[in-house]
């Protein structure tokens, strides 16, 4: 029993082991909405949740409360990781922040383009044009991580950058476009909690408690304002300190990002997928794989991501405005480019919101799922192929040790 455990948490540690398990999930919810499972998973999915205090209420059905609830801790994570990159990190200046920054509005911008080019005579699919402008950071860190060697470190912090880059322009992109009527008292409350959290940020508070009691009131606002209830989690990372009490102890936000990561990355996200990922295969054809949603999405994934982060970034490589890191070339820069279009949390969860009928939701899916695996399965292949970031280095040294060897069989022949 004690090696099974000890095996278990072996697997945890691994960096794929997130995407395997967001993997895992996706496959059973693809069984469980294509097999006799069918009515129970639609009905699981449909039970209501309602919340009720007072005259206050929250009455949605589980997938939403799921949507606008678990993914609130995920965008919490996330504005937790930008914060630490901006102040501390691979964006915290613009010698570091210029290539993946590029990279990101490029991978952001072709794919709604190639969207946008095949609904562009369709103002309802049109609406789903940044469904394929987004990356699913633990998916393709997963995939990257599965090449060992072949991917140094340098590769995964650029893939990392683009990813938290991506994910700062999905939030902007939902506030902007995916919000409905606004309700101006919500929205004031919200900004009263949002100024509480402020102003416990000056007082010097480091207790996470106030900051997530508050958050939680924010959610709540926020949810009833008509904008998305995960931007709360978004405002609610961005005023933990990221200062300790004194310079040697961790940091609020260092020591919530932590422990929070975990229970994101193998109950969150998976909860997640298992709920969004159900494409139902009953009566597809291959005309329907290229209705212009599902293949505007997988297209945008497939080729508009790597189309869009290898053409800018070159184009600012080539002015002078970036550089590329150490270890990593075109070659490299391209395959991770492609792993950049492994959309799928993040797709699927921009594509509940911009449509909300039975059939869009399945195009989303079916959309995302192509141009994800396809996304994935290029860009794991084409950076496996790739000679390892170490393999001169090796030669060097072992032309080096030949050389030596010859001299001290010259020097004893003497």
């Amino acid at each position: 029993m004690a090696a099974i455990v000890s095996k278990i948490q072996d697997f945890l540690r691994l960096e794929s082991a997130g995407g395997i398990i967001l993997m895992i999930a996706a496959l059973l919810a693809l069984f469980a909405n294509n097999t006799f499972l069918s009515p129970v998973y639609g009905a699981l999915l449909s039970t209501p949740v309602v919340v009720q205090v007072g005259a206050l209420e929250i009455a949605k059905p589980l997938l939403l409360w799921i949507n606008d609830g678990l993914m609130a801790v995920f965008f919490f994570l996330v504005g937790l990781e930008i914060k630490r990159e901006v102040l501390q990190g691979e964006l915290s200046s613009f010698d570091k922040a210029a290539l993946p920054i590029f990279a990101a509005i490029g991978g952001m911008a072709a794919p709604a383009l190639v969207y946008a080019s095949f609904n562009w005579g369709d103002a309802e699919t049109l609406r789903g044009w940044a469904i394929p402008a987004a990356t699913d950071i633990a998916f393709a860190l997963g995939i990257l991580a599965l090449l060992g060697a072949r991917a140094p470190v340098s590769l995964k912090i650029f893939l990392l950058a683009v990813a938290i880059i991506d994910d700062l322009g999905a939030i902007v992109i939902i506030a902007m476009f995916y919000t409905a009527d606004l309700s101006l008292a919500a929205l004031g409350l919200a900004g009263a909690g949002f100024a509480g959290l402020l102003a416990l940020n000056r007082l010097g508070v480091k207790r996470v408690t106030p900051y997530v009691l508050i958050g939680a009131f924010m959610w709540v606002c926020v949810l009833k304002s008509g904008v998305h209830a995960t931007l709360a989690g978004v405002l609610t990372a961005l005023v933990i300190p990221i200062q300790g009490h004194t310079p040697a102890a961790q940091s609020p936000l260092h020591r919530v990002e932590h422990d929070l990561h975990p229970w994101v990355a193998f109950m969150v996200l998976p909860i997640f997928a298992f709920a969004n990922a159900g494409v139902s295969f009953e009566g597809l054809s291959f005309g329907a794989l290229l209705a212009p949603a599902p293949i505007g999405i997988a297209l945008g994934l497939y080729l508009g991501k790597p189309l869009g982060v290898v053409g800018l970034t070159f184009l600012a490589v080539k002015a002078g405005v970036a550089k590329l890191p150490p270890a990593m070339g075109w070659p490299q820069l391209a395959g991770v480019a492609c792993l950049t279009g492994v959309g799928f949390t993040m797709s699927l969860f921009i594509g509940g919101l911009a449509f909300d009928s039975a059939e869009r939701l399945n195009d989303v899916r079916l959309g995302v799922l192509m141009g994800s695996v396809l996304s994935g399965v290029t860009g794991y292949l084409l950076l496996s192929r790739l000679p390892l970031p170490e393999a001169p280095a090796r030669a060097a040294a072992a032309s080096k040790s030949a050389a030596a060897s010859e001299s001290a069989a010259d020097a004893k022949a003497i």
